[in-house]
């Protein structure tokens, strides 16, 4: 008689770790779904520099057409580098929007 009331509490017990275990390996990202932040950061640095890089080629190639190097060389330039922070701003507020809606899940 003193088992089964012991036995029950244990199995509750059980129960509740295996609970708590499921939600926990739940909440950990797989390293496949999501960006650590060294992996978000070169993204960000990669974008910059293609949007230079871009823009430098469209500039230089447009002066080499039309003998007037530095006029849209520069011009370009600055604007592949104001696409380049555009599109790095973006990324940062997707990674921003996925981390505020991570922690909203975290609070329900």
């Amino acid at each position: 008689m003193s088992e089964d009331p012991n036995k029950a509490q244990l199995d509750a017990l059980s129960a509740r770790i295996d609970g708590l275990k499921k939600t926990s390996q739940a909440e950990k990202p797989r390293g496949d779904e999501h960006y650590s932040g060294a992996q978000q950061g070169w993204r960000m640095v990669t974008e910059l520099v293609a949007g230079l890089g871009i823009g430098l080629t469209i500039g230089y190639g447009l002066d080499w057409l039309f003998g007037t190097l530095p006029i849209f060389l520069v011009i370009f330039t600055l604007l592949g580098f104001a696409a380049g922070v555009n599109v790095m701003l973006r990324t940062a507020k997707e990674v921003q929007n996925e981390h505020e809606a991570k922690e909203a899940r975290k609070k329900d």
